[in-house]
């Protein structure tokens, strides 16, 4: 009894181990932009959705002789601001319309705004000197707070895009500085307390190296609850720049995977957020979501038609391909490596099995000597018999895991064999895709389930009564009810191990893959639910017999 009791979770916690290892950690903010990235079309479809409507809604008008020029001015300004970040082309389409209609109405409010958003489509496209040369043409004399506030931000922002841009000793500073003049006029003018006024704020604080103070006013920034998406995206985005600068790349990953999530539910393509979380987790090894991201900020950055992103993106795109095909070749490798740790694997099951079938013998002498003993000792023959109730009792668990580990081994050793020379011919022919389809096609999941179930129909052979004796000890309230496929479930399957006579937490634990606080805290659990008193509750289990 005591050696399957140190083999059983030896030989599980080897199996569970190994796929514990195979499996690839992901951080659930990770999977939860994976999922955004899946859903875009459908958020971009919402988008173009709306937008139809729109277009729809002003065709139902577009003969009507009462129309006037403001109305279509306004008109004009609304499917501005849907494709403003969305699509160059549409938005500069009616940034040129809302021009055109503001010229005739010969309005200078109307003039300096339409100029305005022509000027941000330019710059978002990445066409420097087009935006400054409609910028120049601007005259904010006599006009409204607002528009002027617009257009010192607008212009801020050019001057800071170009010192990026450039990324110099030498002009860059001087550009910066513009930006900075720009920005404290602009921020003379936007309400205090405005979206604007503390972002641009934090901006500048950048900008001017104050790094400290931006910081605290774009964390105050981020806990307003009335921020629109894109608004988070731009806020969360510019903080995690802080984080980058200072080196401090794990406080910048979680603040990049809002803004990208947030740019994805906002159909916004104009964006940074996506390419600098690439760029990041190709730095931290991850090839893989970098890769990902990378392509989906390229597609963003075509589909916006913004020409310094593009730029950017192609760049790095190289470096992480590069490292996509040395991963290959360590996945190679690595294959070799685990055809070795399951060739020994395979050898230890082997001698594992051979120690218990000396076990059996032995065993099966010690009952011989036991039955010759309770003849001649009449004495002592109620705890004889009890010892060869345990004995046969034990002797009938190994028998049964004896046949569940040949099968097991017979099963394994053949999706080994059928593994191992699917590998061999692939690698043979450099199917390197085959194979990496190959290792992700075992699911590792799927085995250590069919491992428990097989345990829980064993031990269920074994003592068929268990659970009616086990629910036994409880109130009707307080029994188990199983679900329609489980044939034991984790209260249990704990305490099937301890009639097993596994009694450590510590191996109850690495069996079921849980920690020995969680084993703890189910079984005081369990035990206080019970109606006989809890250090009598394991040895009333021990007590459950075998069929």
């Amino acid at each position: 009894m005591n050696l399957v009791q140190r083999l059983l979770p030896v030989t599980l916690s080897l199996v569970l181990s190994l796929a514990a290892r195979s499996q690839s950690p992901a951080e659930s903010s990770l999977n939860e932009l994976n999922q955004a990235i899946e859903s875009s079309a459908r958020y971009d479809q919402e988008k173009l959705k709306k937008i139809a409507l729109l277009k729809a809604s002003f065709a139902d008008n577009k003969d009507n002789p009462n129309e006037d020029l403001p109305i279509l001015f306004s008109r004009h300004l609304r499917l501005y601001e849907e494709y403003k970040v969305f699509n160059y082309d549409s938005a500069f389409h009616y940034a040129r319309k809302l021009q055109e209609t503001a010229l005739r109405l010969d309005d200078p409010s109307r003039i300096l705004s339409a100029r305005l958003k022509l000027g941000f489509s330019l710059l978002s496209s990445g066409m420097f000197k087009e935006t400054l040369d409609s910028l120049n043409k601007i005259n904010t004399n006599g006009a409204p707070d607002s528009l002027r506030a617009e257009y010192y931000a607008l212009m801020g922002r050019y001057y800071y895009d170009l010192g990026d841009f450039d990324n110099d000793t030498y002009n860059t500073p001087a550009y910066t500085e513009k930006g900075n003049r720009y920005m404290d006029s602009a921020l003379q003018l936007y309400p205090p307390g405005s979206f604007h006024a503390s972002y641009f704020k934090g901006l500048k604080e950048i900008k001017s190296g104050a790094r400290t103070e931006a910081l605290a006013d774009l964390r105050e920034l981020l806990r307003r609850q009335d921020l629109s998406w894109h608004q988070l995206a731009i806020a969360a985005s510019t903080l995690s720049d802080i984080y980058i600068y200072n080196g401090q790349a794990d406080m910048a990953v979680p603040l990049l995977i809002q803004a990208a999530i947030a740019d994805i539910k906002s159909s916004t393509k104009e964006t940074a957020a996506m390419f600098n979380l690439a760029q990041i987790l190709y730095k931290k090894g991850d090839v893989k979501n970098a890769s990902s991201y990378i392509e989906a900020a390229i597609r963003d950055a075509s589909f916006y038609g913004a020409r310094q992103r593009k730029v950017q993106v192609s760049a790095i795109l190289p470096l992480i391909e590069g490292e996509k095909i040395s991963r290959v070749e360590g996945e190679k490798r690595t294959l070799v490596t685990y055809s070795v740790i399951t060739t020994l694997l395979l050898l230890l099951v082997i001698i594992l099995a051979i120690i218990i079938f000396r076990q059996v013998g032995k065993l099966k002498l010690a009952k011989k000597v036991i039955t010759e003993a309770h003849i001649k000792e009449q004495a002592i023959n109620q705890r004889l018999v009890e010892a060869n109730y345990k004995l046969s009792e034990a002797n009938k668990i190994k028998e049964e895991y004896i046949g569940y580990f040949f099968n097991a081994d017979s099963e394994f050793f053949s999706k080994m064999e059928k593994f191992k020379k699917s590998l061999e011919q692939k690698i043979a022919y450099r199917k390197w895709e085959d194979i990496i389809a190959v290792v992700n096609n075992i699911n590792l999941k799927k085995e250590k389930e069919e491992l428990l179930r097989n345990f829980d129909k064993i031990f269920l052979k074994l003592f068929p009564d268990f659970i009616p004796a086990f629910n036994a000890l409880f109130q009707e309230e307080d029994q188990v009810q199983l679900k329609d496929h489980e044939l034991l479930n984790t209260d249990l399957r704990i305490f099937a191990l301890i009639r097993m006579g596994i009694h450590e937490n510590e191996k109850i634990a690495r069996i079921l893959e849980y920690s020995v606080n969680t084993i703890n805290t189910y079984k005081t659990k369990i035990k206080n639910k019970s109606i006989v008193p809890n250090e009598e509750f394991e040895h009333r289990i021990m007590e459950i017999r075998t069929l």
